[in-house]
């Protein structure tokens, strides 16, 4: 599939950051949710995982995604993950962990516009 313009932030401090944003939703979350019930746990992390793993804005990532979803749907998949990443640390870890979970969240967020501003393009 030919894509008219590739997304900003691929290779960069961005890209890294939010993979370490991603990782620290995964993790904390269902460690959060499990208190409440493992099924929920589960729902959470293969909602975290497997939607952004299956769906995706073409030439946002540097294959093809095998369902197609536009920018802005992509934009909300990616404020999920961040949400779960800024939030679930204060239910599951200690404090200091979840100020520094939530920080790095927060800086992901201010290098991840140039991206977001190309997804709602």
């Amino acid at each position: 599939m030919t894509q008219a313009a590739d997304s900003p932030n691929r290779t960069n401090a961005a890209s890294g950051l939010r993979f370490l944003t991603e990782l620290i939703g995964w993790t904390a979350t269902p460690w959060a949710l499990h208190r409440i019930d493992w099924a929920v746990a589960i729902a959470a992390l293969v909602l975290l995982i497997g939607m952004p793993a299956v769906v995706g804005t073409p030439g946002d990532r540097p294959f093809d995604p095998p369902v197609a979803i536009p920018g802005a749907a992509m934009l909300l998949l990616v404020l999920l993950e961040v949400a779960a990443a800024a939030v679930a640390p204060w239910f599951a870890w200690p404090t200091w962990a979840a100020v520094v979970a939530t920080g790095l969240a927060a800086t992901s967020v201010v290098l991840e516009q140039p991206r977001w501003r190309w997804l709602l393009r």
